[in-house]
């Protein structure tokens, strides 16, 4: 099942819904708990999709595919490398990336998200999949110059904006081998299927949870593949992935 954040007609009221064929259907109560899906009878170009979920928290990973951990020069680890993003830099489909003025090389990272749909706390990686509601696309916008210079990421990684998410979580997706595509104005950056991953969905779940809590709407972003690259004002952002959809951000200069 597709579910979405939506406003509907130009209204401010954002509701959950979710999709069957190119309508959209509200839901009532709590898509983490008890719910009832409304008739689907809104077209979906009628609405306007927010992220599909707002996270309590974004534990994020890198260096998650050999190619880009080749690419940096980064040892392999036995372990995954995690970081936070804020909540703050959240977006959706269509919402532009606005680039900081403070950095001159900020460069886009395709990437699959898990969203928790249980409190999880020490999960052995057996059970992960138990712990999961379903998935979306993450763009891991970073700010590539700061990130280089500075020992933590917070900055690099923070900025409003730098956290697309959507359109849609997808419930009935398998992560084991999903083509995952990025292409910058039409051209193609990023290209690898998520089997390639150091660490799989179910390893990086038991990993984070063996150190902190995760809790229904956490979102978790899997890390991307080589391919991120140079982002300037008035690009197009198109992130795939097979079985979830696709989620496009325009590129915008930041006003002083």
């Amino acid at each position: 099942m597709r579910f979405v954040r939506y406003q509907a007609n130009k209204g401010t009221t954002v509701h959950y819904g979710w999709i069957y064929n190119d309508l959209v259907g509200e839901i009532e109560g709590d898509i983490f708990g008890e719910f009832r899906r409304l008739e689907a009878n809104l077209p979906l170009y009628t609405v306007r999709l927010l992220p599909p979920v707002i996270p309590g928290k974004i534990i994020a990973c890198e260096w998650n595919y050999l190619d880009q951990t080749r690419e940096f020069g980064r040892i392999i680890s036995d372990m995954p490398t995690i970081f936070y993003k804020p909540t703050s830099s959240v977006i959706g489909m269509n919402d532009p990336i606005i680039l900081p003025v403070v950095s001159s090389r900020v460069e886009q990272e395709c990437e699959l998200a898990v969203v928790i749909g249980r409190t999880a706390r020490s999960v052995l990686p057996e059970n992960a999949f138990d712990c999961i509601f379903g998935y979306t696309i993450a763009n891991d916008v970073t700010a590539r110059d700061l990130q280089m210079k500075e020992e933590t990421w917070t900055r690099a990684k923070g900025f409003d904006s730098f956290c697309p998410l959507g359109p849609v979580i997808e419930t009935d997706f398998e992560p084991a081998d999903a083509l995952l595509t990025c292409r910058v104005n039409g051209e193609l950056r990023q290209m690898a299927s998520t089997r390639d991953m150091l660490f799989p969905v179910q390893n990086l779940i038991a990993f984070i949870s063996s150190i902190m809590t995760l809790y229904p709407g956490d979102v978790i972003l899997t890390g991307t593949p080589v391919g991120s690259a140079l982002l300037s004002p008035g690009d197009v952002v198109e992130s795939q992935i097979d079985g979830i959809g696709q989620l496009v951000n325009p590129v915008q200069g930041q006003r002083l």
